[in-house]
C-alpha cells in the first residue's frame, strides 16, 4: 500500500517562515516519515522577501542528501506556494519565477488572500488555463473569498483544484475554517490534503490528529483520494481524479 504524499508543507530551512535550521528540517521529515508519509513537495512561499528559485532548488537537494544520510526515507520534489491568485500571478507565467509544482507539469500551488475577496476569481482562473497552468488554491477554508456560499464549488467547476488544510478540521484555525473545510469535503470538492507544517512543534500530534479527523470524515476511499492517489497523480504531471 502506498504511504502519504505531502504537497504543502514548508520544510526548507532558512528560505521562508517555515523551517529555521537543518535540525528543524529533520525533525519534521521523521515525524511526517513516523505517520507514514513517504513523499513530500516542499512548498517555500514565493515571495520577493523570501529565497528566490535557485536557492530553494539548491536547498531542496542539500536536504534530500541529509535526510538519505539519515536513513530517513522521505523522498522529496519541488514545489513552491505561490502569492496571490491576482493579476501578479498572470503577469508572473512564462516568467523566471513562475513556480510550477515538481518543476515540470502544469499544476500551480497558489494561495488567495486571507481576508480580502477576489471578485475576477472567474476570470483568473481562465485566464491562466489559458496560458497552461491549473491552479490548486491552498486552503480555502481559511480566506474570506471561499466564505460566500457556492463560491468554492464555482472555482472548482472553473478548473481549479482545492488544497485542504488538514489541521482545519481539528480545529487549528478556529470554528469557520473548521465549518468550511467540514462543508467543503462533505461536497467532494477538494482535490488533496496537506499539512502546510511550518516547524516540528509537536507535529506529530496535530499531523496525526488531522489525519484521523479527515478519514472519519470522508471514509476511507475519498481520504486515500486526498492524501495518496491524488498527490500522486499531481507529481506525475497527470490530472486528479
Amino acid at each position: 500500500m502506498s504511504g502519504f504524499v505531502d504537497l504543502h508543507l514548508h520544510l526548507l530551512p532558512g528560505v521562508d517562515d517555515g523551517a529555521k535550521t537543518l535540525d528543524d528540517t529533520v525533525a519534521m521529515a521523521r515525524a511526517l516519515v513516523s505517520l507514514g508519509y513517504v513523499k513530500a513537495a516542499p512548498s517555500p512561499h514565493n515571495r520577493a522577501e523570501y529565497a528566490p528559485k535557485n536557492e530553494c532548488l539548491e536547498k531542496l537537494v542539500s536536504v534530500q542528501v541529509a535526510l538519505t544520510e539519515q536513513r530517513i526515507p522521505l523522498g522529496l520534489h519541488a514545489n513552491s506556494e505561490n502569492f496571490f491568485l491576482d493579476e501578479r500571478l498572470l503577469d508572473a507565467q512564462k516568467t523566471p519565477s513562475a513556480r510550477t509544482l515538481n518543476e515540470l507539469g502544469k499544476h500551480m500551488l497558489v494561495e488567495a488572500p486571507y481576508q480580502a475577496t477576489l471578485p475576477a476569481l472567474k476570470d483568473i482562473l481562465f485566464r491562466l488555463q489559458v496560458k497552461g497552468v491549473i491552479p490548486i488554491i491552498a486552503h480555502p477554508e481559511r480566506c474570506l473569498e471561499f466564505e460566500a456560499k457556492g463560491r468554492a464549488a464555482e472555482a472548482v467547476a472553473a478548473g481549479a483544484n482545492l488544497q485542504l488544510d488538514m489541521a482545519a478540521l481539528i480545529g487549528r484555525y478556529g470554528p469557520n475554517a473548521k465549518r468550511l473545510a467540514e462543508r467543503f469535503l462533505g461536497e467532494g470538492l477538494y482535490a488533496i490534503a496537506a499539512t502546510d507544517a511550518h516547524s516540528p512543534l509537536k507535529l506529530t500530534e496535530w499531523v496525526g490528529d488531522s489525519l484521523a479527523a479527515l478519514e472519519k470524515a470522508a471514509g476511507t476511499a475519498y481520504f486515500r483520494r486526498l492524501v495518496v492517489e491524488n498527490p500522486e497523480r499531481l507529481l506525475r504531471g497527470e490530472p486528479v481524479v
